[in-house]
């Protein structure tokens, strides 16, 4: 079962948004931290 548009809009907005929060931490180990947690959450999403 696929996305409709909107919930892959809103999905796109949610990684954005993590990102961007990522970016901006300005400590190296939380900012590794905060972008492994996007990539296990990506990487169990396709796994789903």
């Amino acid at each position: 079962m696929g996305m409709s548009d909107k919930q892959f809009n809103g999905f796109v907005r949610f990684l954005l948004d993590a990102l961007k929060d990522a970016m901006e931490e300005e400590e190296s180990d939380k900012r590794n931290e905060k972008l492994t947690k996007i990539v296990d959450n990506l990487q169990k999403t396709l796994e789903e």
